[in-house]
């Protein structure tokens, strides 16, 4: 794996969350917003209530603004959107989250259109199959599908993977995957605060629960379960940060600091600088779990910074990871962001 140099970004240790984002933070407070993960019986009843009221398909508008094809592949959805104009040669494979028990929701569809709006990329969403129904091979082999046959005469400097949450996994996952396969791999795995511990054991998760205004541990644990299955919760195909971290393509992570994944992610960038590995991470003051597809300044801001890494070529092979390692004396984050208003 190819090691690269990050563009420089300007970090702001002392950065407060936006007005917006405070409000946003208020307003889950006071409807509850974490009533789905309180339990396990919580996150099984939410299934039940979410799975009929869901609707999986892109809002009315994205048809008339992109061209938008549904395929079935392995028996579930898979949509391509791409811009009428100005099209870039950039494919996204993008994973969305929800715990792997949640359908995708219309704040993926508007995340994606404002993505597909700033750099001209197509964008392919499988909704993979969800637990308690389906597990996690089931989704690996959905996804792999999906990538093998729509991916199939996409260069690497073309594909880029992107999710959020589970996705974010999942996509980790199947860079790795095709990385041991021979296969063709991505340019870069970008990962929206993602979930890559399910087992949700790591004494900073605790820590972290009572300033996180949506997920709570006894839920994503029962999640958790329900996706692996008869699988081992750390199997690094469930729990990805039992891996080595060594990745095909560019790595990158957004998180934010009132998310209970902060802990995955910041247990990621100790791994990363462990073993070398080049990362670049974006962490965000006051910040909660999914805020990069919500409508606040700081989504903003961090959707420049995506913009950035769908659009930079491909990193050029100088050297291996095993022979270089990052400074010792690099500080902590290498980007800790926030945005004002």
């Amino acid at each position: 794996m190819a090691t690269f140099d990050l563009d420089p970004v300007a970090p702001d240790h002392h950065a407060k969350p936006s007005l917006r984002s405070r409000i946003r933070v208020a307003g889950m407070r006071l409807t509850h917003a974490d009533r789905a993960f309180s339990g396990a019986a919580s996150l099984r009843e939410s299934i039940r209530t979410r799975r009929r009221a869901e609707d999986e398909t892109p809002p009315a508008e994205m048809h008339t603004r992109y061209w938008v094809m549904r395929r079935i592949m392995e028996g579930r959805p898979v949509y391509t959107i791409r811009p009428l104009k100005r099209r870039s040669p950039r494919h996204v494979l993008y994973l969305h989250g929800g715990s792997y028990v949640h359908q995708i929701q219309r704040d993926h569809w508007k995340f994606l259109a404002r993505l597909i709006d700033r750099t001209g990329c197509t964008v392919t969403v499988p909704l993979y199959p969800l637990a308690p129904s389906s597990h996690g091979e089931d989704a690996l082999t959905m996804v792999r599908t999906v990538h093998d046959t729509l991916f199939a005469h996409t260069p690497s400097e073309n594909k880029v993977f992107m999710g959020d949450s589970a996705g974010a996994a999942l996509a980790l996952v199947l860079a790795r995957q095709l990385g041991e396969a021979g296969a063709v791999t991505p340019k870069e795995v970008a990962m929206i605060s993602p979930w890559l511990d399910v087992t949700m054991t790591d004494p900073m998760t605790t820590a972290l629960e009572h300033c996180d205004p949506y997920l709570r541990i006894e839920g994503l644990a029962e999640a958790g379960r329900l996706y692996a299955g008869e699988r081992d919760r750390r199997d690094p195909t469930i729990s990805p940060l039992n891996a080595p971290a060594a990745t095909p393509g560019r790595l990158s992570l957004f998180a934010g600091t009132r998310d209970i994944l902060l802990s995955d992610a910041r247990r990621f960038r100790a791994q990363c600088r462990r073993e070398g590995v080049e990362l670049g991470y974006f962490e965000y003051p006051g910040m909660f779990h999914g805020w990069q597809l919500s409508d606040v300044p700081e989504a903003r801001h961090a959707l420049r910074q995506m913009e950035r890494i769908v659009r930079r070529p491909a990193p050029k092979p100088i050297e291996t990871v095993a022979h270089r390692r990052v400074p010792d004396d690099r500080t902590d984050e290498l980007a800790v962001i926030g945005a004002a208003g």
